[in-house]
């Protein structure tokens, strides 16, 4: 039962990034408004990727390289996406910036997963 809990949460966050990410700029949720400054956005990629890549590892346990690579993947496509919004541009450090993200939130999660009991088999 608590794989679904996991799942669940991983496509709830999954929808929220592709919202976030290919809606206009207008109808894009900030968290300090619409002047934010950059490193407030910088802090939203980097934790929203994060918490993708976290929930993707727990489902994945023992996956590192998949995980990381599903996270990077979603993050470049999201990312060339972008380019067909009239009002938004990719740009390759946003990427950057997702995929460490995503990254170290897989990894977060594998520190942990290596560190709970294991259940007998």
């Amino acid at each position: 039962m608590r794989r679904n809990h996991f799942i669940a949460a991983a496509g709830i966050c999954l929808a929220l990034i592709i919202y976030a990410t290919l809606a206009k700029l207008a109808g894009r949720p900030a968290l300090m408004g619409h002047a934010e400054a950059y490193w407030v956005v910088v802090i939203e990629r980097f934790s929203a990727y994060g918490l993708l890549g976290f929930l993707l590892s727990f489902l994945l346990p023992g996956r590192v390289k998949l995980a990381c690579a599903f996270v990077v993947a979603v993050a470049v496509g999201l990312e060339v996406l972008q380019a067909v919004t009239p009002d938004r541009h990719p740009e390759v450090i946003d990427v950057l910036q997702k995929a460490a993200g995503g990254t170290v939130g897989v990894l977060l999660a594998q520190t942990i997963l290596a560190f709970l009991p294991r259940p007998p088999s």
